[in-house]
């Protein structure tokens, strides 16, 4: 499995509605640590996030600007494609579609590519990042959002394997035509939906 992981996840299982659970996933109450390469330590002070590429204005936020908006607070199941779900995940950010308000995207825009620290990147159809539920968040559980979990910023995609949820969340490039990320150019799902098991291409 191409994943390093700094805990292994526990097959916990708590009574839940099992129409709550994905085919093939098994619960776990922990949050196992689950990443490319080394964990990333961002500074908040220097952090910024791009929206760039086929939308007008063209924008950068900065930490202060993200503190700055109206926050949600959200709870989200989650579902990793190494067959772990967490359920009732507590969140607080930013809408994607707060952050933009007063842009116009381009009718050619179909996709995103989202850049990560070190070159990083996944893909997604501009309709998922669009959903309500896709936050920019930067706490979890109440807290700030831990280093190796991907803060201070992350994305939260809920609807798909959590590997659609960057960590370590730098740009969101609009693209015309779709571009595989780095999981999904080595052979992981473009999509990744869990309730189809869109694990592998």
């Amino acid at each position: 499995m191409p994943f390093r992981s700094g805990n292994k996840a526990s097959a916990d299982q708590p009574s839940v509605d099992p129409a709550r659970i994905p085919p093939g996933q098994y619960l776990t109450q922990q949050f196992p640590v689950l990443q490319a390469g080394p964990v990333h330590h961002v500074k908040r002070e220097g952090w910024t996030l791009k929206l760039s590429g086929l939308l007008e204005p063209q924008r950068t936020f900065t930490w202060q600007d993200l503190l700055a908006m109206p926050a949600v607070e959200q709870t989200s199941d989650i579902h990793c494609v190494t067959r772990w779900s967490k359920l009732d995940t507590h969140w607080k950010g930013i809408p994607m579609r707060a952050l933009l308000r007063g842009c116009e995207v381009a009718l050619d825009a179909r996709h995103v590519v989202v850049h990560a620290e070190r070159n990083w990147t996944t893909n997604l159809p501009l309709e998922e990042l669009l959903r309500d539920d896709v936050l920019v968040a930067y706490e979890y559980e109440g807290a700030p959002i831990s280093d190796d979990h991907g803060g201070p910023v992350r994305l939260v995609v809920p609807r798909l394997y959590f590997w659609k949820s960057a960590k370590w969340l730098q740009e969101i490039e609009f693209v015309a035509d779709k571009r595989l990320g780095y999981w999904e150019s080595v052979g992981y799902h473009e999509l990744g939906d869990p309730w189809l098991e869109q694990r592998y291409s």
